[in-house]
């Protein structure tokens, strides 16, 4: 029987808890669809109604959950992972052109709307001097290698989107001018796309759009923005406004005009500038990056993810994006320390801490399918930094019982943030993950959906009480996967 479930023989003082509330963000204004990228992650949609589900509006699959919730669940043992974001980056059931010219009226609301999303960027970067954001390999034109340009081992859109699969050409082109290309501000490498609609596919226009948008309010100031933003020769407003007029062949000028715009700024040491000046990186930009890595990796394959046994502690459930970055908050995590997720499922968690904090970022997992698809997002995630130009962490991803891995448990030693998302486990893995806390170092915060310090359990006898202090918070609503309604959490600190 676990030690949590004994009957306590000694009367002791009560001990009295301060329960506190975490505040839910406020909602922000909406903008005007051509103003900016979404700020929340890809296909919150199709998490609400599951515990994992492809990022967008792709069918998955919605096995029983273990999980105490009014929501279905899916299955593994992963600790976490994002929300995707509102505004799907995949196509809609239909696809929609407008064939008017309306939108110059709102093009200065979009200006605006780029402003305060160019001022919630500065604000949402975390106050990290010692974060570097340039990556190591950041090109600067210095020589054009195309057998490099090839090596690079990303994953195109075109080949989830494309006129193989069926796809029907849009913005009124012809099946053998759907094909483009993208440069990113990071690499001389651009991505393939194919200008096409696709139930549940990846939505190129949409990606693109989004793409650019970044470009214009992350890596660029304001004056180096103008060919972007300018509301007369704009290309955001040539983009959009021949997205509304479906017309084809102004959207490939727009984005050839700006892929050569983007390779001149980095050949003129721009973009690798403006890195230099950043010590953090907003939300929303990890966000889709990381929604790209993994509607390329995990999504084609979600349902490898519904194989689970029940009963056991090897049940999958996610932390959404949003929490991850609440929590990344409350502990004041920073480059310099070390993360360790004990249960990292396809390694969304992880991920996700190396890019938001840039810390040194460790996951185990042990379920064979979860794991697959964490290295392949792994893998992903290591070509997508490197096309944006931003230095993640250092990512180590561990298979097997992280009770038993050697590498796992010498960098708890060292951990400064763990996660543990024990909302399904079982006493005795608790009780496990008890003694492991032992090594923890003093100062060192654990979060965790259950606490592990119990009303019932003696000072005296309680590995956990001994040891722990516990903070208990409330999540928002929408902050967990396997229900929308708001929740309970704790942040536990490892005492001295």
């Amino acid at each position: 029987m676990s030690i949590f479930n004994q009957k306590s023989k000694f009367k002791v003082k009560t001990e009295v808890r301060t329960v506190r509330q975490a505040v839910a963000p406020k909602p922000k204004p909406r903008p005007h669809p051509s103003a900016a990228p979404p700020s929340s992650t890809t296909s919150a949609k199709s998490r609400k109604n599951g515990l994992l589900s492809a990022p967008s509006s792709r069918a998955s699959p919605k096995p029983p959950s273990p999980y105490p919730s009014p929501r279905p669940t899916e299955a593994s043992s992963s600790s976490g992972a994002r929300k995707r974001r509102t505004g799907s980056s995949r196509s809609p059931a239909s696809p929609s052109f407008s064939d008017s010219e309306d939108e110059d009226d709102d093009w200065e609301d979009s200006l605006d709307a780029r402003k305060r999303m160019k001022r919630a960027h500065e604000a949402q970067q975390p106050s990290d001097p010692n974060r570097v954001v340039r990556h190591p390999k950041l090109w600067t034109g210095a020589g054009v290698d195309e057998a490099d340009v090839a090596r690079l081992p990303m994953i195109h859109a075109s080949r989830f989107a494309s006129l193989e699969q069926k796809c029907q050409p849009v913005l009124g082109l012809a099946p053998d001018d759907a094909r483009v290309k993208l440069q990113y501000p990071g690499a001389r490498h651009p991505e393939r796309y194919e200008l096409v609609w696709g139930k549940d596919k990846i939505d190129a226009i949409k990606d693109i759009t989004t793409v650019v948008n970044f470009v214009a309010s992350t890596y660029l100031v304001d004056e180096e923005a103008d060919f972007l933003v300018n509301q007369n020769t704009g290309i955001c407003r040539k983009l959009e406004r021949s997205k509304n007029t479906n017309d084809g062949v102004a959207f490939k000028a727009a984005l050839r005009e700006y892929n050569e715009r983007v390779l001149s700024l980095q050949r003129q040491g721009t973009i690798g500038r403006n890195l230099d000046a950043m010590h953090g990186l907003p939300r929303d930009l990890v966000a889709f990056v990381l929604d790209q890595v993994y509607d390329r990796t995990v999504a084609p394959k979600v349902d490898l993810l519904a194989k689970y046994e029940n009963g056991t502690d090897n049940v999958y459930g996610e932390l959404l994006h949003p929490f991850i970055s609440d929590f990344l908050e409350r502990t004041k995590a920073k480059s310099d320390q070390v993360f360790v997720d004990l249960g990292s499922g396809v390694g969304n968690v992880v991920l996700q801490a190396a890019l938001e904090i840039g810390c040194e970022s460790w996951g185990c997992e042990m379920m064979e399918n979860a794991c697959g698809l964490a290295e392949a997002q792994q893998k992903e995630f290591s070509a997508r930094c490197r096309l944006w130009g931003i230095a993640p962490g250092k990512v180590h991803l561990e298979r097997g019982d992280f009770r038993k891995n050697e590498k796992i448990l010498s960098a708890l030693k060292r951990a400064d943030v763990v996660l543990v998302n024990n909302q399904a486990f079982t006493s005795q893995l608790n009780d496990n993950l008890v003694n492991m806390f032992l090594d923890l170092k003093p100062g060192c915060k654990i979060v965790s959906l259950k606490t592990f310090v119990h009303d019932n359990k003696i000072a005296e006898n309680d590995v956990a009480t001994s040891i722990l202090e516990v903070e208990h918070l409330t999540y928002p609503e929408e902050y967990v996967s396997w229900t929308s309604a708001s929740g309970t959490y704790c942040i536990s600190t490892r005492k001295g």
